[in-house]
């Protein structure tokens, strides 16, 4: 039998279990509430450079609303993966500030900057779920960041955290799995599960560093649609790394291109011409 422990005991979470049960009977798994409206993700003047010289970044401003999505292009080594870096907090950057919540988390560290990064949550392009654990276990795991106790570092998750990690995996429609191993899910269905431990972190703000870049073109699309959604319904605000321009233009609202660092336009998606995207991938922008 598969179980999650909690910090009130274990709790089955076999596929005969009230999780995998139909949504309609199980309290908790009411829509999440839209967030307020405004900025939630504020870049100004940031600048990255490296210890061997290498300015990865230049001067880079840019603001993200709730219920945005903001798709951000480029060639390898344009940028990308240091913007993202530097909003998560993992580079510090060399100059300009990352404001989230109100709070500059360029100018923190320690615990101070793992509180105001509270309000941010990351999928990467693998899904790094835990493969032996269930899936309502993974998705519980992104909750942690609010119960830091002995408990929780002996790996028991917090009994409270059950029924809104049943509604973040019913946001991605994968309740049905809840008692289902993580090591049997599709590329897709692992994806999904990894947005849905993110949605459990209760974000602000989501960042997608190439999200579908090992799932094939079906599922690709479902994670597309499904942060468009939790854009737009939800209200969060999303940022997301892409190589593939077709998605880009088909679900963002806006697109950013990079090129050696620099920010070469930002501009609504339906505003952003074939020219300008390949411009981006040229021979001159690797």
């Amino acid at each position: 039998m598969n179980t999650l422990s909690s910090a009130s005991g274990d709790i089955s979470l076999d596929q005969a279990s009230p999780f995998a049960a139909a949504r309609s009977g199980i309290p908790g798994t009411e829509p999440r509430a839209g967030l307020a409206p405004g900025v939630k993700l504020t870049v100004r003047d940031l600048t990255m450079r490296y210890a061997n010289g290498h300015t990865a970044l230049r001067n880079l401003n840019l603001s993200v609303h709730a219920g945005e999505l903001v798709v951000a292009l480029g060639s390898n080594g344009s940028g990308k993966s240091t913007f993202m870096k530097c909003v998560v907090g993992l580079n510090r950057p060399t100059t300009g500030s990352v404001e989230v919540a109100g709070r500059d988390l360029a100018a923190l560290s320690g615990e101070a900057l793992r509180q105001a990064r509270l309000p941010l949550a990351l999928i990467s392009q693998n899904a790094n779920l835990v493969k032996r654990r269930s899936v309502l276990a993974n998705v519980c795991c992104g909750t942690l960041g609010r119960h830091r106790t002995l408990a929780t570092a002996f790996g028991r998750l917090p009994h409270e955290e059950i029924q809104p990690a049943q509604t973040c995996l019913d946001e991605v429609g994968l309740l049905h799995l809840a008692g289902q191993r993580a090591g049997t899910l599709s590329g897709g269905q692992a994806q999904r599960v990894a947005v849905a431990r993110a949605l459990a972190q209760r974000p602000h703000v989501l960042l997608a560093d190439e999200p579908v870049a090992s799932l094939d073109p079906e599922a690709a699309d479902e994670v597309m649609r499904l942060l468009r959604r939790l854009a737009t319904e939800d209200g969060l605000a999303v940022v997301c790394v892409l190589h593939q321009p077709e998605l880009a233009t088909r679900y963002a609202d806006r697109l950013i291109g990079l090129r050696r660092g620099v920010l070469e336009f930002d501009r609504p998606a339906s505003e952003v011409t074939s020219q300008q995207i390949a411009s981006l991938y040229s021979a001159e922008a690797s």
